[in-house]
């Protein structure tokens, strides 16, 4: 149930308060004077407050403002008799949600601005705690492994975080998890708290990064009904993901470089200097010192993100993260599908520590992913890994239902194992073009052509 304080010395507006709110099923908590209502709030932790500006003990502004630094997610509503707008200004200033004026003349006025401010602490208290489970998901102990490689990684990251370093480079084959550093570089910093941003560059045209990067003014350009922010400013305080940084045309490589020189930019259109404090953290998976030779990428730029280099060694050259990584990604698949498969094989194992993993990481996540829901005992057996897994039973490589009787054309045994792999999650088309390895697209192109 939702509970509201209500700290106002005249006993008619607490009573009036509580009848009201009670009707809308609140919990209300009266209190007479300042000093009452502070130790009622630490001890009750109301969803909002209203507090009257004049109080025969304490003043209503640092009630407030007590509140605001005892009790942060309580939204305060200030209550003040009519007139004194000096008043109701001092108290927005100080992080009041509204203010209501006594005496009382539209009570639906109470249950509005009390309403919006429940709504608001909702909100609040959902990020905050989006916040503390993208915070523990990020930090550097979910980077799993026990490598030489990996120790050193986590390290690297945990002393970067820590640092004033503005530019970061990460770079390592696709699958290596190059935006879990990303983001485990913003959550293990100072900036946690601020906004966390990415953009894939090799997924945005050139006509729209700059737009995309740093934001347009209204009438810039043809589409441009209002001026919109980039993520650049978006990101003001926090950190910025430059996935695929080796894919920025080379038209906007400049700009971009100028930003990092300057840590300013203009919106497309604008002619005003905006100052931003950002962390670039950019990822590749291809080789920018190659591509400055080719002409693909300046030279400048290059030398500009590089100051400080991550590289994710490939898992191939790690083996030792190859089993914790495959029983972390059972562990989670078994929550996500709602499965018990308790563990992989001996054999299974082996062949797991066999395979090169040229899709690295995320290969293996897939992999144990399609593993788990097609798996039916407690534990998954050799035979049921896929073909390119050397030594592995054949019989395992499809289902019964989808091992052919007699010859047919690839096509058909694929559109049987799909068909299968729908059947297993409920014709769930996300889950299974996930599970298949393809797009959501590339699924729904392939069930078109076979009708």
């Amino acid at each position: 149930m939702n509970s509201v304080l209500v700290i106002d010395d005249e006993r008619n507006i607490r009573t009036l308060v509580a009848r009201v709110l009670g009707q809308e099923n609140i919990e209300v908590h009266p209190a007479a004077t300042g000093k009452e209502g502070l130790e009622m709030a630490y001890e009750v932790d109301p969803d909002v407050a209203l507090v009257d500006l004049r109080l025969p003990d304490i003043d209503g502004i640092q009630v407030l403002r007590e509140l605001r630094t005892r009790r942060p997610e309580t939204a305060v509503i200030m209550i003040t008799a009519y007139g004194h707008i000096e008043s109701v200004v001092m108290a927005m200033k100080n992080g009041a949600t509204d203010y209501l004026e006594k005496p009382f003349q539209h009570l639906e006025k109470l249950r509005i601005s009390v309403a919006r401010a429940l709504e608001e602490v909702k909100a609040r208290r959902e990020i905050s705690r989006l916040q503390g489970m993208q915070e523990g998901r990020y930090k550097t102990t979910q980077i799993i492994g026990e490598s030489g490689g990996t120790r050193r990684l986590r390290e690297i990251i945990s002393q970067l975080a820590r640092s004033e370093a503005h530019t970061i480079l990460v770079q390592g084959e696709s699958g290596t998890g190059k935006e879990l550093v990303a983001r485990g570089l913003h959550f293990e910093s100072a900036r946690r708290s601020a906004p966390f941003m990415e953009v894939n560059c090799a997924a945005i045209t050139e006509t729209l990064f700059e737009s995309e990067l740093f934001g347009h003014e209204k009438g810039a350009f043809t589409d441009a009904k209002a001026t919109k922010k980039g993520l650049m400013e978006l990101a003001d305080g926090g950190t910025l993901f430059l996935d695929e940084v080796g894919e920025i045309p080379l038209a906007s490589q400049a700009k971009l470089l100028r930003c990092l020189q300057e840590r300013t930019f203009k919106r497309v259109g604008g002619t005003r200097d905006i100052k931003v404090d950002v962390r670039i953290v950019a990822a590749t998976n291809r080789s920018l010192e190659t591509m400055v030779k080719d002409g693909g990428f300046r030279e400048d730029l290059f030398y500009r993100l590089n100051v400080i280099p991550i590289t994710i060694p490939p898992l191939r050259e790690r083996r030792e993260d190859i089993l914790p990584l495959a029983r972390h990604f059972l562990t989670e698949a078994n929550t996500t599908f709602h499965k018990a498969v308790g563990r992989f094989g001996p054999e299974t194992e082996t062949l797991l520590l066999a395979y090169p993993w040229p899709g690295n990481v995320r290969e293996l996540k897939n992999l144990v992913e399609r593993l788990v829901i097609l798996s039916t005992g407690d534990t998954i057996e050799a035979g049921e890994l896929p073909n390119q897994f050397s030594g592995g039973a054949s019989e395992g490589v499809f289902p019964a239902d989808v091992t052919p009787r007699e010859p047919r054309t690839l096509a058909a045994v694929e559109l049987a194992y799909i068909q299968h792999v729908l059947r297993q999650v409920n014709n769930n088309k996300s889950e299974a073009a996930k599970i298949l390895g393809i797009t959501r697209q590339t699924l729904r192109k392939k069930l078109a052509e076979a009708t």
